[in-house]
């Protein structure tokens, strides 16, 4: 599960820096390196990439769940 963390993570930052590049100078580096948006290696990324932001999605909700409930766990039963 920890690989599949990590692979998700690197898929995000690629489409997170495709779109940066795209912003700023609108070049679309995913399709400049397969040959086109529409070229099917392409669109396997862009899925891959929509599929590992879906999957940080849920890695970041049990993230935050694991650390706001540990925090304010230790600070309700400090009280008690």
């Amino acid at each position: 599960m920890k690989a599949l963390n990590v692979i998700a993570l690197i898929l995000v930052i690629v489409g997170a820096l495709n779109w940066g590049l795209w912003g700023f100078f609108q070049f679309d580096f995913v399709a400049w390196l397969f040959g086109g948006n529409s070229n099917w290696i392409a669109r396997i990324v862009y899925a891959l990439v929509g599929i590992a932001g879906l999957w940080s999605l849920g890695t970041l909700g049990k993230c935050c769940k694991a650390v706001c409930c540990s925090s304010s766990c230790d600070t309700e039963n400090k009280g008690q």
